[in-house]
């Protein structure tokens, strides 16, 4: 029986490749070359800040400029920008919704910073009863590692097994897969090019928040 729904964060609750590609873009357009396309973005988000600026910023350049200090560069700017673009998914408002008026807890575990994360679900009210945030710098580990969602789960007083996790990339499967939980695949996510969520070993793959709304309701009883 299921007690307690996680989510990952950008690419399965949030489409935040506009904002975070933004960031990518203005400092690989600082150095004069062209910007990253939506299509590159929309397949790359999830993967990091270290992977879109790797995707539109050649090796030598790189190696000029130092990846850190272009990382710097784009997070400085993510910062102030956090939520121009950045919005729910269609279908996540009412789900987390259905979440909360059934008392079935959940909450976040995502490989972003926490001083990026903590800003961002701060301003949108909709995580407002979001009943842990596990970021990649709450442990001294991140994801694939199970570590932050039985983390997650402990906060939350729900064993691992009775946990369910959602998320867009491999990486997420495999902690959750790692950590003894339900785990469940967001296809309409930032799924990295040349990936195929069916190859996850994921106990489903989710092709829309509608989905994943019915699956729950299901596995939880449709609790109305």
């Amino acid at each position: 029986m299921y007690k307690a729904v996680l989510f990952d964060l950008d690419g399965t609750l949030l489409d935040t490749a506009g904002d975070m590609g933004a960031a990518a873009n203005h400092v690989i357009t600082g150095l004069g070359l062209t910007a990253l396309p939506d299509e590159v973005l929309a397949c790359t988000t999830s993967d990091g800040s270290y992977a879109l600026l790797k995707a539109g910023i050649p090796p030598a350049l790189i190696e000029q400029h130092g990846l850190e200090a272009l990382r710097e560069r784009m997070l400085g700017f993510y910062r102030q920008n956090l939520c121009h673009h950045t919005q729910p998914y269609a279908g996540v408002p009412e789900l987390l919704g259905w979440l909360n008026q059934n008392a079935i807890p959940w909450g976040v575990v995502t490989n972003k910073p926490a001083a990026l994360t903590d800003p961002l679900l701060a301003a949108m009210p909709l995580f407002a009863q979001c009943g842990v945030t596990v970021s990649a710098d709450t442990l001294t580990v991140k994801k694939p590692h199970p570590a932050p969602l039985l983390h997650a789960a402990e906060r939350l007083g729900v064993a691992p097994g009775h946990c369910v996790y959602v998320g867009d990339h491999r990486r997420d499967i495999e902690a959750g897969l790692a950590a003894g939980m339900a785990t469940l695949a967001a296809g309409w996510g930032y799924v990295s090019a040349g990936e195929d969520p069916y190859n996850w070993q994921a106990k489903g793959v989710m092709e829309s928040v509608t989905a994943l709304s019915r699956w729950l309701q299901g596995a939880f009883g449709a609790r109305c």
